[in-house]
C-alpha cells in the first residue's frame, strides 16, 4: 500500500437526449483528445452548458445527462508516496511492504518528493491553480486491505484546483468534422493506495497484497439524468473502470438504463456499481444511503505542504528541501495541443492528421526523422506514415518501437519517387520489400528489381505510337469523349514497360500524339 497516487476530481459535464419507452438517442461524439473528468461525493455537479443532439420527435420525452469521473492516476516513481518501499507492478505479493505499509505501531510518514513535483507538474499542465499550502488528512474506513484504519488523503486542501482541459471531439463519420470542448477540473490530489485484496473462492477466503492495489489508471464515473429546468437526477456511481472502451460502454450503458427505468416509473438509487465487461452491463454493489462517516481529519503526521514560486522562495533554501514551482513549468514537456498546432502550421498539415500523429506512440518522432532526411513534401511524408506505414503496423499488430522499416529507409524511398527515379507502385512494391528482408538499401532493391523509370523519351513515343495503332477502337473512343478509354491506353502501356514508365508523362505523350 502506500503506492503514490493523483486523484483528478472535477465538475460534470451534461448532454442532451430524447428518449421514449425506455431508449435514448444521444449524441454524444468520439473523443480524439482525453475524456472529461469528474466529481465524488455530493450529487450537485457544477453546471456545464448543454450539449444538445438532434430534437426529440413528436411524444418524445427530453432527458440531459450529467456525467462526471473521478481518476485515479499512478504516479510514476521508484517508491510509494509516504515510505521507501520500492514499486514494481510484478512483484510477488507482499515482497515490498515496509514497516509503514504495513501500518506497524509508532512508524510514521515520509513524503515523497518526487510524487509532489509530479502533482504539480500535472497541475500545471491542465491549467490548474497550484495551492502554495496544501493539506493531509485522514479519511477512516475499516477493510482488510487498510490495515491502519485510514487512507492518507487531501480532502480539504488539495495541492492543485480550478484547471480545465480542452479535448476534440468528431462530431460526424470524418475526423475532418471535429470540435473542441472544455471540461473543468476541480481538483488535483495526492492520496495513499490501498492493499489488494486477492479472493480465493475455492478456500472461501480473501487474501491481502499491501504491494500495491490497482493498475495504473482507474476510473469512477458519476452518472445521473434529468429533464432540462429540473434539479439534477440521483446519481450512481460505477467504479474501477480501467479502460477508456470499457469507461464508454458502462456511461453509455448506465444512461439507458436510467432512462428506462424512469420512463417505466422506477426510481434511481442512488448506490454504487460495476461494470460486467461481459455481459456489457452495470451491476449493483452496495446502495450509499446508509454509507458510514469517514470522519475526515488533519493528518497529525504530516505538516502542510508548502510550495515556492521564483518570487517567493525563501532566501539560502536548500533547492533538495524546498519546491519551486516556477521551476518545474520549466521542465513541463511540450503538451499535445501546443504540438498539434506546431504540426499544422510548420508543415501546412491537416489537424486531423496531427491528431493521428499523436495518438500512436512513437509515430511523431518517426515522421520527424523522416522530415530530417527527405527532400520530399510534408504532404507526401504525411500520406505515407498515417497510410503506408501505419497500415502495415497495424495489420500485423506492430508498435513503431518494432517496425522493420527505419525512418532513414523510408526517406530514402521518398527521395527516389521525389525525383522521379521510381513510379508510385514500384515505390509501393519497395516498401513491402523492405518489410519483409533488411539488410538492403531502397536503391539497391529497385536496381536489383529494375523498378527505374524509363528515361529513354524516344522509346516511350515508339512504344506509345505502336499501342495506339494496335487498338484503333480505343482511339475512337477516346476521340468521342469517353473519359475511361485513355486510362486503358496508359495501362497497357505501363504493362509493357512492367511498370517502369510514369502515368503522367504516359498520358501527356498519348494525348499529344492523339491530338496531332
Amino acid at each position: 500500500m502506500a503506492t503514490p497516487m493523483l486523484r483528478w476530481c472535477c465538475p460534470g459535464r451534461r448532454w442532451i437526449f430524447a428518449g421514449i419507452g425506455g431508449g435514448s438517442r444521444h449524441g454524444r461524439g468520439v473523443p480524439t483528445g482525453s475524456t472529461s473528468s469528474g466529481k465524488r461525493g455530493q450529487s450537485s455537479v457544477a453546471q456545464q452548458p448543454l450539449i444538445t443532439a438532434q430534437k426529440p420527435r413528436k411524444g418524445e420525452s427530453e432527458w440531459a445527462a450529467v456525467v462526471g469521473l473521478e481518476i485515479h492516476a499512478q504516479i510514476a516513481s521508484n517508491s510509494k508516496l509516504f515510505s521507501g518501499s520500492q514499486v514494481d507492478f510484478a512483484a510477488p505479493p507482499n515482497s515490498l511492504v515496509s514497516f509503514f505499509d504495513a501500518s506497524l505501531p509508532g512508524t510514521l510518514p515520509v513524503l515523497n518528493r518526487r510524487c509532489v513535483e509530479a502533482a504539480v507538474m500535472t497541475g500545471l499542465a491542465l491549467d490548474c491553480h497550484i495551492n502554495r499550502k496544501s493539506l493531509f488528512d485522514r479519511k477512516h474506513y475499516f477493510y482488510a486491505d487498510l490495515p491502519a484504519g485510514y487512507q492518507i488523503t487531501q480532502q480539504r486542501l488539495p495541492i492543485a484546483v480550478n484547471g480545465s482541459l480542452a479535448y476534440s471531439v468528431c462530431v460526424g463519420k470524418r475526423w475532418s468534422q471535429m470540435v473542441t470542448r472544455t471540461v473543468g477540473v476541480k481538483q488535483i490530489q495526492l492520496e495513499q493506495d490501498s492493499g489488494k485484496s486477492l479472493h480465493d473462492n475455492l478456500r472461501s477466503q480473501t487474501l491481502i497484497d499491501l504491494n500495491r492495489a490497482e493498475g495504473q489508471l482507474r476510473v469512477d464515473a458519476n452518472i445521473s439524468v434529468h429533464h432540462p429546468g429540473e434539479p439534477l437526477g440521483v446519481r450512481t456511481e460505477v467504479k474501477n473502470l480501467n479502460s477508456a472502451r470499457f469507461l464508454a460502454k458502462a456511461i453509455d450503458y448506465e444512461i439507458q438504463r436510467q432512462i428506462s427505468e424512469l420512463e417505466n416509473g422506477g426510481k434511481i438509487l442512488n448506490e454504487t456499481r460495476s461494470f460486467d465487461y461481459k455481459l456489457g452491463c452495470t451491476v449493483p454493489m452496495r446502495d450509499k444511503e446508509g454509507k458510514q462517516d469517514y470522519r475526515f481529519m488533519p493528518e497529525p503526521n504530516l505538516p502542510p505542504l508548502l510550495l515556492y514560486d521564483s518570487g517567493s522562495l525563501p532566501t539560502g533554501a536548500d533547492p533538495q528541501q524546498v519546491i519551486d514551482i516556477d521551476q518545474l513549468r520549466e521542465r513541463l514537456p511540450e503538451l499535445p495541443r501546443v504540438t498539434r498546432e506546431k504540426l499544422v502550421r510548420q508543415y501546412g498539415m491537416l489537424p486531423e492528421h496531427s491528431f493521428a500523429l499523436l495518438n500512436e506512440v512513437g509515430l511523431l518522432e518517426f515522421f520527424q526523422n523522416v522530415m530530417k532526411e527527405t527532400r520530399a513534401e510534408p504532404k507526401k511524408v504525411t500520406s505515407w506514415v498515417l497510410n503506408t506505414f501505419l497500415g502495415f503496423l497495424k495489420q500485423q499488430n506492430l508498435a513503431v518501437s518494432e517496425s522493420p522499416v527505419t525512418p532513414s529507409a523510408l526517406a530514402e524511398l521518398l527521395d527516389l519517387l521525389d525525383r522521379k527515379a521510381i513510379s508510385s507502385s514500384a515505390a509501393k512494391q519497395v516498401f513491402e520489400e523492405l518489410w519483409r528482408s533488411k539488410g538492403k538499401t531502397p536503391a539497391q532493391m529497385v536496381a536489383e528489381k529494375q523498378l527505374e523509370l524509363m528515361q529513354d523519351a524516344e522509346a516511350l513515343e515508339q512504344l506509345c505510337r505502336s499501342m495506339l495503332e494496335a487498338h484503333p477502337q480505343v482511339v475512337t473512343d477516346v476521340k468521342k469523349g469517353n473519359p475511361r478509354a485513355i486510362n486503358k491506353l496508359i495501362g497497357l502501356v505501363r504493362r509493357a514497360t512492367l511498370g517502369r514508365a510514369d502515368p503522367t508523362v504516359i498520358k501527356e505523350v498519348l494525348e499529344r500524339q492523339l491530338s496531332s
